[in-house]
């Protein structure tokens, strides 16, 4: 598989997946089915985006450093530019949508923070399991 196909792959079941779980649990806690699954469909695009502009912006900025190895420092700071931006996007999304104010916003988008650290994790780790990255593929021409 290429690498291409298995990246769009992962996305897509990433995405599917993650706005099953976040409507899910925002209609356990009592909010409506139609605004929770709006509020995921629209955190997975803002995701997504941000994403692409973020790691465009970042590799840009890496590529400027005299070293340009991903550090843990580099790794930390690159989290958090992430996360810092779904938040600073995603409080008035959830706030106007939900009808909350932006302090509830907040923390229900601190919430979702810390479900997506462990369910990225935990995907990540079975996604690999399934559908190996390429390089640990052990080819049947490859001595053992």
């Amino acid at each position: 598989m290429s690498p291409i196909l298995r990246r769009v792959i992962y996305v897509a079941t990433y995405e599917i997946i993650a706005i099953l779980f976040v409507t899910t649990a925002l209609v356990v806690l009592g909010f409506g089915g139609g605004s929770s699954g709006l509020i995921a469909v629209v955190s997975s695009a803002v995701a997504i985006v941000w994403n692409f502009v973020w790691n465009t912006i970042f590799e840009a900025w890496e590529r400027r450093q005299s070293s340009q190895k991903r550090t843990l420092g580099r790794r930390i700071v690159h989290s958090l530019g992430f996360e810092g931006g779904l938040v600073v996007f995603l409080v008035p999304i959830l706030a106007w949508i939900l009808q909350v104010s932006l302090v509830e916003a907040f923390l229900l988008e601190i919430g979702l923070l810390i479900f997506f650290l462990l369910y990225t994790f935990v995907f990540a780790w079975v996604f690999d399991l399934v559908l190996p990255p390429r390089h640990n593929v052990v080819h049947s021409s490859e001595p053992h």
